[in-house]
């Protein structure tokens, strides 16, 4: 199990030190600073935490859930107490998916240089690791936890807490002879690659094995030709050549001399199996693969609502790390409220709210930072537009930049609110009501993307101009839908609609995007600091064409004469049936990870979001107690009339008779960019974390129509 890794622990300086474990201030405001202890584990993938030098320490992150360092510098808490805190011994460690982060001030400046350093280095080799090195870590991981006393032995009492901690419910004369089967010295412990064995023969995939044999002549060997026959026939790879065969062995087979006679071994076809190649998400739709020459209505685009709020919509933090995070997960529209401060400082927030309060100028110099990590440096101004008799005087002294095509649209509330006292002057005076009024140096802007009301499809179409755009509540949008959805469609093929969450969600819940994408909305507005059923299928959509956050529309959502209808779709759309066989799952996580003893009953729920009448879902039979190696061999029946427009979700749930049911992991992927044949389903985390290796098995086959038609 000996790694670069391993090797690094013991040869970095920084890494070395890191070991020891240092003292530094942990931040969480102005009134909270305490002192702990971190140290990085020996395994190099975790650090602990107490809150004395020699006292009781507990997990404090994994290396694996780190995605990147700031400075002090770049710390928006740590910046705020600058006059206290010397930002140079300041870092932050940012995590992925909606954590938290966490700012750390060391006792010097060479000491927080030494953690940035190192914490770094580990995150890139992490993120480098291959599927094998992977695997290896994450075995050797688990050997760290149980070797209780960390003598680099695992006696057969500690593989027994072992298989409870990896959700395993195994009869113990089999794990016995599992293990003195592995111990081939015969020390009554297993060390080293003595535990790989065990492993081995503890993951050893029959269904596979089964498959593997099915197109095997001797059972030991695919040739070239035989693995090019269960490319074709059964990944449904019809165009799949024997020189692309010949790819795939040299990039899985692991013996040289297996690739030396083009043959693909167990252990290679295993580890196709589970590689992007053998993925149910097709790799050929992870980059850009779509014309994006098209006008910017022609597609979805990943768009975030009030995007300085990391928490509810009343009460909750403004913060630009929400636009960090939105622009880093392909978001292309970013809300930006700004009002009057004080001093005529200009700030951001939700308007007569208790929200906090963050600078604009904060605002623009984050979005100015991450917005253009792939974009053209190119963004258009999205908001209210003063009159051409109110804007005038101001135009005369500043011209209008000029903006060309843009991949980023910041939609922007530019308003001035009254100071205290005129407010209570207003309050007075029910009889008026208060404009707000807007900054002409801002409107002046707002070139493109000016906001018009909406009264009616005829009166937009009469009056507006292609490049004008409206926003809808979801309650509107979904009405108009029932009412009018053709209109709708139509409406959207020439000019850009928003759609932002009812006033209602509070605590910034979500709405299904995808009733709004039927339509042919372009902005559909995510709370996207909460996770949930919605932000699965939002994050899915976008996940594919390079994750730019611009999805081309299908064509019948683009054809300004379509005749579609979301709520009523008809012919000539291609119907498809969809057989979808549950095999097995793999190293599934624990629920609650505090009882030990506590082993998952896993089942599979398959969810089909679309058009109304595609809309279903189906679960399988639950296994007791196996989350380590569940199989369950059933298959589910899909009938979907508008694939074009489906997306899919497989969740793992953990069966609980007495309550609902408990959420193991999900993934979410559109029905366009799925793989059929034999693939495996690398599971995600409420946030969108890769629980990696965990997954489910499954055979995906797509027929043309609908089963049972005479067609």
């Amino acid at each position: 199990m000996a790694s670069l890794l391993q090797d690094q622990l013991t040869t970095d300086q920084d890494l070395l030190l890191m070991q020891e474990g240092m003292p530094m201030r942990k931040v969480r405001s102005k009134s909270w600073k305490k002192l702990r202890y971190f140290r990085l584990q020996n395994d190099g993938m975790t650090v602990w935490h107490a809150r004395q030098a020699r006292g009781s320490a507990k997990p404090s992150f994994s290396i694996s859930d780190v995605e990147t360092i700031r400075n002090g510098h770049d710390s928006e808490l740590l910046r705020s107490l600058a006059e206290e805190l010397p930002l140079e011994q300041g870092f932050t460690i940012v995590f992925h998916g909606r954590r938290s982060n966490l700012d750390l001030m060391a006792n010097s400046v060479e000491e927080a240089q030494i953690w940035m350093r190192g914490l770094q280095l580990l995150v890139d080799l992490v993120t480098s690791m291959d599927h094998q090195e992977r695997l290896d870590q994450w075995l050797s991981d688990w050997f760290q936890r149980g070797d209780k006393n960390q003598d680099g032995k695992m006696s057969f009492q500690e593989v027994q807490r072992l298989l409870h901690l990896m959700n395993v419910e195994m009869d113990q004369e089999y794990a016995f002879s599992l293990f003195q089967a592995a111990d081939t010295s015969q020390s009554g412990t297993l060390e080293g690659e003595e535990f790989v064995q065990f492993y081995k023969a503890l993951t050893k995939r029959a269904e596979v094995q089964e498959l593997f044999e099915s197109f095997s002549a001797d059972g030991q060997k695919l040739t070239l030709l035989e693995f090019l026959d269960f490319l074709q026939e059964e990944q449904k790879e019809r165009d799949c050549t024997s020189e692309l065969a010949l790819e795939l062995i040299d990039r899985y087979e692991p013996s040289d001399s297996g690739k030396l006679r083009h043959v693909l071994s167990m252990d290679g076809f295993l580890s196709y199996l589970c590689s992007k190649d053998g993925d149910i998400f097709n790799p050929a739709c992870l980059p850009i693969y779509q014309d994006m020459t098209q006008p910017l209505n022609h597609y979805f685009i990943c768009s975030s609502h009030n995007t300085y709020l990391v928490g509810d919509q009343l009460c909750g933090q403004s913060s630009v790390e929400g636009y960090i995070r939105a622009l880093k997960r392909g978001c292309r529209c970013v809300e930006v409220d700004v009002w009057d401060g004080p001093s005529g400082e200009p700030v951001v927030y939700h308007g007569h709210t208790l929200t906090s309060r963050i600078l604009f100028k904060d605002v623009v110099a984050t979005v100015a930072q991450y917005a253009f990590q792939e974009l053209r440096r190119k963004i258009l101004v999205k908001g209210k537009k003063l009159t051409l008799e109110e804007d005038l005087e101001y135009e005369e002294e500043e011209a209008e930049p000029e903006l060309e095509e843009s991949e980023l649209a910041l939609e922007s509330q530019f308003e001035t609110e009254p100071e205290p006292q005129e407010q209570n002057l207003q309050n007075k005076d029910k009889k008026k009501k208060s404009k707000p009024i807007l900054c002409p140096a801002l409107s002046s802007l707002v070139i493109y993307l000016k906001s018009v009301s909406f009264r009616s499809f005829t009166h937009s179409k009469e009056h507006y101009h292609f490049y004008e755009i409206s926003s809808f509540s979801e309650t509107k949008a979904k009405r108009l839908i029932k009412e009018a959805g053709n209109e709708f469609v139509q409406h959207n093929t020439w000019q850009l609609s928003r759609v932002y969450p009812s006033g209602l969600r509070t605590d910034s819940s979500n709405y299904n995007p995808q009733e709004l994408w039927n339509a042919g909305c372009q902005m559909v507005a995510m709370n996207m600091q909460t996770a949930g059923l919605e932000m699965d299928i939002c994050d899915g959509h976008f996940r594919q064409n390079g994750g730019c956050g611009y999805v081309l529309k299908p064509d019948f959502l683009r054809d300004i004469q379509s005749s579609f209808h979301p709520e009523k779709p008809i012919s000539p759309f291609k119907a498809q049936t969809l057989l979808i066989q549950v095999i097995s799952g793999q190293q599934l996580p624990k629920v609650d990870k505090t009882k030990e003893g506590s082993i998952v009953d896993p089942l599979v729920k398959v969810q089909i979001f679309g058009v109304r009448l595609d809309t279903a879902r189906q679960e399988t039979n639950y296994v007791e107690n196996n989350g380590f190696n569940p199989y369950w061999g059933q298959t589910l029946c899909f009938r979907v009339l508008v694939p074009e427009l489906a997306m899919l979700r497989f969740v793992v749930m953990d069966y609980d008779w007495k309550s609902r049911n408990d959420f193991i992991g999900q993934y979410t992927l559109p029905w366009t960019c799925m793989q059929q044949g034999y693939r495996h389903i690398h599971l995600l985390s409420k946030d969108g974390i890769s629980l990696r290796p965990a997954s489910i098995f499954v055979y995906i086959c797509i027929q043309e129509g609908l089963e049972g038609d005479e067609s």
